[in-house]
């Protein structure tokens, strides 16, 4: 995974564009992600909204190069393979696709259905992304998903049929799991011989299901001690398959690494369209960050009455772009490149703030110039990130 990034070269890191579909059959009750139900959906108007907001993207970022795509949600897989098309068709309508484009779309296995899958295939996707979550029945109902276990094995087996490149998701430290039986379900994904994987601790987010249940006392995650035997089980059956993590929540066999996640944590460019997108992007020199109205009407409504449906667009300052820089790159197994950090806005940690966390065993150093969190260190990586954001200096 060779560090590709330069700031003064827009498509260096690469150019992507994020699509939300923000619509699910139901809403998962550890989920804060801007989905809704809707009944009797006009996907028409929402496919009609997509590709005018990425017309009117094209004309404000013109001469671009998209290396990689990505419909997220939501769940896309409940978008018809036409729409998708549509979409896929509009982005090259407004920029160059490069030849060996990476174009992701995540699928949950109770909306997986063969034909469908031949559909998006032809319409220009060539990797999909399954939220399989768990292995264990009841599990799943817990989560609040709508497949079963075998209904996911199912997806997992048309998937790979149908696509040249394929991912799954996990949730684990789940309430009362323990060790041996995260051993178990993990070794039941590995069995398969995926060739990457998003293994994703649970966390409790504000305002959701899991939240109220967890402020009663009526969900109870693993303790600090199990959850970092868990992470360690993890890291240690993946790499023992073949699929060393290349991120902290992401594992993957040499060469099948996700590009457009790559793109966010090398903090490349990209655009995000839909009702919840956000975005960073280069305008006039400036890298600015935004994002679009939440709710999907409001959003379909501003982008027909203005052709985008953004409610910010914030410029970011020099030591804003290295705080994110920070805090994606961190994430790294590769590590991030502290040139990086001089070229997005002349300031970089200090040496001495990078030495007292490597005294502490939270980074370490990798070659000149580049840096990683450790292990242990990426249980506190947003201390890390505010420690070193606190020691910034001109370079």
């Amino acid at each position: 995974m060779a560090d590709l990034a330069h700031a003064g070269n827009p498509d260096a890191v690469g150019f992507g564009v994020y699509v939300h579909w923000p619509f699910c059959a139901a809403k998962c009750p550890y989920c804060d992600f801007n989905s809704h139900v809707r009944q009797g959906l006009d996907e028409a108007r929402f496919r009609d909204g997509l590709v005018r907001e990425i017309a009117t993207w094209g004309e404000l970022l013109p001469g671009r190069t998209v290396t990689s795509i990505f419909f997220g949600g939501g769940t896309p897989s409940l978008m018809a393979p036409e729409t998708v098309g549509a979409v896929l068709e509009a982005i090259a309508a407004r920029w160059s696709i490069a030849p060996d484009a990476e174009i992701t779309l995540e699928a949950n296995p109770s909306s997986v259905e063969a034909a469908r899958f031949k559909g998006y295939r032809a319409a220009g996707v060539n990797r999909v992304s399954l939220g399989v979550q768990s292995f264990d029945d009841g599990e799943l109902r817990r989560l609040g998903r709508l497949h079963d276990v075998t209904q996911a094995r199912t997806a997992i087996a048309t998937a790979a049929e149908t696509f040249e490149r394929t991912s799954f998701d996990l949730i684990y430290a789940r309430p009362g799991q323990t060790v041996a039986q995260w051993r178990g379900e993990l070794g039941a994904a590995l069995a398969l011989g995926p060739s990457h994987l998003s293994l994703y601790q649970l966390t409790i987010e504000p305002e959701t299901p899991f939240a109220e249940l967890h402020r009663r006392g009526k969900l109870v995650v693993p303790d600090p001690d199990t959850a970092h035997a868990l992470f360690a089980v993890t890291q240690e059956m993946c790499g023992e398959a073949g699929l060393p993590a290349y991120e902290i929540s992401n594992h993957a066999r040499p060469g099948q690494e996700s590009r457009h996640n790559l793109l966010y944590w090398r903090y490349g460019e990209y655009v995000g369209v839909g009702a919840g997108a956000h975005g960073r992007v280069l305008l006039d020199g400036q890298r600015v960050a935004t994002s679009t109205e939440r709710k999907p009407e409001a959003w379909v409504d501003r982008v027909e009455r203005d052709g985008l449906g953004t409610i910010e667009r914030t410029a970011l300052a020099p030591d804003e772009q290295v705080d994110e820089a920070l805090l994606m790159g961190l994430r790294l197994t590769e590590g991030l490149d502290l040139a990086r950090l001089s070229e997005l806005g002349g300031l970089a940690p200090s040496p001495a703030a990078i030495d007292d966390l490597a005294s502490l065993g939270l980074v370490e150093r990798l070659g000149p110039g580049r840096v990683r969190a450790t292990a242990d260190g990426r249980f506190v990586l947003n201390e890390i990130v505010l420690r070193l954001a606190q020691h910034l200096e001109p370079v």
